[in-house]
């Protein structure tokens, strides 16, 4: 009879949405999350914790089989409950399908990650033979696509589940090279020129982590001979969440580093404390160094180390590339790829990456924000603002982090490069600039068939500049954008406050 009623008109969708929500809950509580219910009576969360620097892969081989089949069978769940039109259905059913599906992908994501983590840990602790890999750390003082220049670096070597630092470096161990390290594409130069390719520091200027992982990996073997097997990006925004689960790190210099001080410390004090860049690595390179051995002692929580992971991956501050593409592909579909959004039938995506033009440290100060939303059927907007925060005084700040007047650009005034990625298929309507300042025109180019609009904008203290983009695009349920990550926790919301030209 229900079946039947699913057949007739208006009532038939709401008695088909019960069905399927109800069959997908009843899949999972007796299915999907029985294997890991059973592994769980087994398990401590304890057993991952490191004990002098080696971490148990047992653990993550035992549970592997278990968060596969429950990451399959609730992946089905998923797309069930996604599959439903819930445009059809009266508000409170909407608002409880949605809800349901929301849970339902949450759990999803949580034993997808599960299952990815098995599968590739064990290989990245060195189970089945010595790994190293590069760790380089992007500082947000000085933007680039993906983060930060990369201003210092840490050789891990892995065996047997052991961790060990065997090498450090800075940027000023680098030269700059007289050509490209690796193959830039026509569309990439035409972007970016060869400056990611030539330059430690601007690996991540290029906002896919597999084509600025390479690179860091190409010039890593030329100035140590070692070819690392991956690199793992991290900003101190990520290690003040990893701090918060150590608790504080007493540095050689007696400063203590915690998740409250680290961001500030590491990316504004140091520079008015020293003013000799080579003293600035030393102190980078004791910190990174401090911070490691604590990691590595097993000091903090387990589950509260693995909670700091997750939210600096969800917010693009952990990238991981592997050598391997075996490996590599386990992270498909994951912001550990650090890849560039892609528009489906599901979700329209944008991008939006900055990039300092000024040769200092002044992104501290400076906010970068983002909104979407659609306008009309097949029409959708972007609003890009920027805003310099720096004291009305920044010019007399310590020419390190103003840039000292370098590039043609006032000291305390901020020069930013923003690449705007379109969605794939999209075709644009309008792009133009308000603000503070005017822009002197737009720039682009065309990145693996996505349109992107390049936005130089320049501030004073206290201004700020607004892009707005209206691009023509199938209507989609979901519209997002990924935006480099500064030293603001959440930059991004969902909806734009209205839509049209910004003032």
């Amino acid at each position: 009879m229900w079946k039947l009623g699913e057949m007739l008109p208006w009532v038939g969708p709401q008695l088909e949405a019960v069905s399927t929500v109800s069959a997908a809950l009843d899949d999972i509580a007796s299915n999907s999350l029985d294997p890991l219910v059973s592994v769980a009576t087994t398990f401590s969360i304890d057993s991952i914790r490191p004990q002098d620097g080696v971490i148990d892969t047992a653990p993550f081989v035992a549970i592997a089989p278990a968060a596969a089949s429950s990451a399959e069978s609730l992946g089905a769940a998923v797309a069930k409950t996604r599959d439903i039109d819930t445009e059809l259905l009266i508000a409170p059913l909407r608002d409880a399908v949605d809800e349901v599906s929301g849970l339902v992908a949450q759990t999803y994501f949580a034993v997808d990650a599960l299952h990815r983590a098995c599968e590739l840990m064990p290989a990245m602790l060195g189970s089945d033979g010595p790994r190293d890999y590069l760790l380089v750390f992007q500082n947000n003082a000085e933007w680039r696509s993906l983060g930060g220049i990369v201003g210092a670096a840490l050789q891990l070597h892995t065996e047997g589940g052991h961790i060990s630092l065997v090498a450090q470096g800075s940027s000023s161990d680098f030269p700059r090279y007289d050509e490209a390290v690796v193959t830039l594409s026509a569309d990439e130069q035409q972007l970016f020129g060869t400056q990611p390719a030539r330059f430690i520091q601007n690996v991540t200027q290029i906002p896919d982590f597999s084509r600025g992982a390479p690179i860091a990996r190409e010039m890593w073997l030329r100035e140590t001979g070692v070819d690392v097997d991956g690199v793992i990006a991290l900003d101190p925004v990520a290690l003040s969440y990893l701090l918060k689960a150590t608790g504080p790190v007493t540095l050689p210099t007696g400063d203590v580093l915690s998740g409250d001080n680290a961001v500030d410390l590491l990316l504004n004090e140091v520079y008015h404390r020293y003013a000799d860049p080579r003293a600035q690595d030393a102190f980078f390179a004791s910190a990174a160094g401090a911070v490691f051995s604590t990691l590595t002692s097993g000091a903090g929580s387990p589950s509260d180390l693995l909670t700091a992971m997750a939210r600096s991956g969800s917010e693009n501050r952990l990238l991981i590339w592997n050598r391997e593409e075996s490996e590599q592909k386990i992270l498909d579909g994951t912001t550990l790829q650090g890849a560039i959004p892609e528009t489906d039938a599901t979700t329209t995506s944008f991008g939006v990456y900055a990039n300092d033009s000024t040769a200092s440290k002044m992104d501290y100060f400076q906010t970068l924000a983002t909104s979407t939303s659609w306008c009309g059927p097949d029409l959708a907007q972007l609003d890009v603002t920027i805003r310099n925060n720096a004291p009305a005084d920044a010019g007399g700040l310590p020419a390190y982090i103003t840039g000292g007047g370098g590039q043609g650009v006032s000291p305390g005034e901020i020069k930013t490069a923003i690449y705007v990625y379109l969605p794939q298929g999209s075709t644009p309507v309008s792009i133009a600039a308000g603000g503070d300042v005017e822009t002197p025109g737009f720039g682009g180019g065309i990145d693996r068939g996505r349109d992107v609009v390049v936005w130089t904008v320049q501030l004073a203290p206290g201004q700020s500049a607004t892009l707005a983009a209206q691009v023509s695009t199938p209507t989609t349920p979901h519209i997002v954008t990924r935006t480099t990550p500064t030293i603001d926790e959440e930059v991004t919301s969902d909806v734009a406050p209205e839509c049209g030209i910004p003032k």
